[in-house]
């Protein structure tokens, strides 16, 4: 692709609820300016920015996708996103590298709970936003109701810069607001007509109140039109695109992207108003927002140049790993087509390949360059699943696998649970983790099976104990003989473990006291009476017996571990259970939803507090083996729109009807500890 100058780029993220249309919103764009020769269909899997598997048969965007294309001299670096809350970080990520945020609406569906989820994140960065309605040619579009919808959820700001000529099946083109002008549509060419009657004192009123609000930016441009003097479309869309930078104004336009109506009404609209990015001087500083993993290129990284320009062959440091990096040749992506660039200007979107060093978020730039940028906030993962190898190949695989699917999509995290042997992949929700576990298959040939997540119970004592522990065995030479006699007892939670050497008189000799404890310890450690590590216990070690020839610390740590079995079997053992705490924000009206929900699942709610915008605080504390799937019954219980982040908290004694239930469970799950 050709250099142009910053001021001419559009950086434009297109955001918004599963489904609204954005991807055919990205191929219209690309269809009318003829990058391609013809439309691809999201369903049919021939889009050019849903190019992956998992994408083709789940028809929807998983991962964002770029989608550059020139129109009028200008570069729109167009950034398609996902739709759905398990991958907001990567409409996350595209916000954070655009200029403006083009929400897309279906005049079928109305607003979404996403699209209210994005619109929060986008105000609280000051991302100016601009709206595009879709699906005006559907059945049951309403553009009306939409746009009521829009005002009511996101206030006056939002402005309708055109209106629907027709409805539904007869929506055949749009009146623009800021022209004065209609234009009805044949095969995606438009054609000025006159403004219809039926619209046209909608129209009028329409306009007039929305050059006001555009004049009252500019003090001539108001006096001008006090004056009443013509101001022209290119001075009310140079004004407009103030008020669009400043977030005071949030415009509204209509399209049928199927039908190629008004696709060249949004362009326009991204040339004349929508904000430029900014044209930084000096030494090259690049920001990486996403990172591919391909199968043959290998790792490609997206980034944004903020300050200065790249050329290729530049060598830039990692403010994060201090390390060298060399950008071999830069490019552009179009979907998954690679287009060669010259340079990367400031502002620009572009790709590199094989940084060896180099991940999401970090940012490279010339050595010795000072300069900050904000740094990338990633969502924090809710929902855990256990994952293991199907086969021997797979096991000796899996850790780079997971290495390099971290590496794409920084939002997982993988963690290795030392009490139950488990390998535990964290994500977003059920569709992130599925499909990441079908990206290990396809992309690094890993197959791994899922399983419940096992929760790390441990044991513990409430009485006193103790036990005469033995181990005597003759085999012909030396034999093995030790005996110590060994006493438990209870510690407040969290104590752990405490050892005693109460022998007095020679009754074991002093060499063997600490194979003894670690006999102990080893037993602790492997589990006790119900198969859990145990805690909170001290142990004395009163008596015992030796041989001068066949005692060992061998043997006294046998010894240790069947008198420490025994001495717990005689102290009432029971069970603890690990807890989190819980801090769940959620819209003010599922509040009493929340609290019931979690009492029901033997939580405690701590207390609640209001944090703004009509959201609500709640904090609690439940047991974790009642909250490990919380983010799905979260995410039923209020439509999507609640969200929470939980902790380990401590450990209380699990109820005496549940411990059965869990040494059961245990029993059956051989390798569980």
């Amino acid at each position: 692709m050709k250099t142009v100058p910053s001021s001419k780029i559009r950086n434009v993220a297109l955001v918004g609820h599963g489904h609204s249309g954005k991807t055919t919103l990205a191929e219209a764009m690309l269809f009318t300016t003829g990058v391609i020769p013809r439309m691809g269909s999201v369903d049919a899997g021939t889009t050019v920015c849903d190019f992956d598997p998992e994408e083709h048969s789940r028809h929807c965007t998983v991962s964002l996708a770029l989608a550059p294309l020139e129109v009028d001299g200008h570069k729109i670096n167009v950034i398609d996103t996902p739709g759905y809350a398990d991958f907001i970080a990567d409409a996350a990520a595209a916000m954070r590298v655009a200029e403006l945020a083009l929400f897309v609406v279906s005049a079928v569906d109305g607003v979404g709970v996403q699209t209210e989820i994005l619109w929060k994140m986008a105000e609280a960065n000051a991302v100016p936003r601009a709206i595009v309605v879709t699906k005006l040619d559907k059945e049951r579009a309403s553009f009306e109701r939409t746009l009521e919808q829009l005002q009511a959820r996101f206030g006056a700001g939002v402005a309708p810069l055109e209106l629907p000529i027709g409805e539904e099946g007869g929506f055949r083109g749009v009146v623009s607001l800021i022209d004065d002008l209609a234009f009805t549509y044949s095969g995606g060419t438009p054609t000025e007509v006159p403004i219809p009657a039926e619209l046209a004192e909608e129209a009028a009123t329409l306009r007039n109140t929305l050059v006001e609000g555009i004049v009252v930016a500019d003090d001539d441009l108001m006096e001008r039109y006090l004056m009443e003097d013509d101001i022209s479309t290119k001075e009310l869309a140079k004004t407009l695109g103030i008020g669009v930078a400043a977030g005071s104004v949030f415009p509204v336009l209509c399209v049928s992207s199927t039908s190629q109506i008004g696709i060249d009404r949004v362009l326009q609209f991204l040339i004349d108003a929508a904000p430029a990015p900014e044209m930084a001087e000096g030494p090259a500083v690049a920001t990486v927002f996403k990172t591919i993993v391909d199968s043959y290129v290998g790792r490609i990284s997206l980034f944004k140049v903020v300050q200065g320009t790249v050329r290729p062959d530049a060598h830039l440091v990692n403010g994060r790993t201090v390390v060298d990096e060399k950008l071999h040749a830069l490019f552009s992506l179009r979907g998954k087509e690679q287009l060669t660039l010259a340079e990367v200007v400031p502002g620009d979107i572009a790709a590199v390949a094989k940084l060896a060093h180099t991940g999401t978020g970090d940012v490279l730039g010339e050595r010795g360059t000072q300069i900050t940028v904000p740094p990338l906030v990633l969502p924090e993962p809710t929902l855990p699943t256990a994952i293991h190898p199907k086969s021997k190949n797979d096991e000796d695989k899996l850790a780079n696998a997971l290495h390099r699917i971290v590496d794409e999509d920084p939002v997982l995290r993988i963690e290795r649970n030392p009490e139950t042997h488990q390998t535990i992949l964290w994500g977003m929700g059920e569709t992130h983790l599925n499909i990441t576990i079908e990206k290990l298959a396809r992309k690094f040939g890993v197959a791994v099976e899922q399983e419940p997540v096992r929760v790390p119970y441990r044991e513990t004592i409430l009485t006193m104990g103790d036990a005469e522990g033995k181990h005597k065995k003759q085999s012909g030479g030396h034999g093995q003989y030790g005996v110590a006699f060994l006493r438990v007892e209870p510690l407040p939670r969290g104590m752990g473990f405490q050892f005693v050497d109460a022998i007095v008189g020679g009754a074991i000799p002093r060499q063997f006291i600490p194979a003894v404890e670690r006999g102990v310890q080893e037993t602790m450690e492997r589990g006790g009476v119900f198969g859990f590590p145990v805690v909170d216990v001290k142990v004395t070690c009163y008596d015992g017996k030796y041989h001068a020839v066949d005692s060992s610390e061998m043997s006294f740590r046998m010894a240790a571990s069947h008198g420490f079995k025994d001495a717990m079997a005689k102290a009432q053992p029971t069970l603890l259970e690990p807890v989190s705490e819980l801090s769940v924000i959620v819209p003010e009206q599922y509040q009493g939803d929340i609290m019931g929900d979690l009492n029901s699942k033997r939580g405690r709610v701590q207390g609640t507090s209001p944090v703004g915008g009509g959201e609500v605080e709640v904090n609690a504390t439940a047991p974790t083996s009642e909250v490990l799937r919380y983010s799905i019954d979260l995410r039923s219980l209020t439509q999507g729109r609640g969200r929470f982040v939980t902790k380990h908290s401590h450990y209380d004694p699990l109820p005496a009807h549940l411990v059965d239930k869990v040494r059961s469970e245990a029993k059956a799950v051989p390798d569980a500890h």
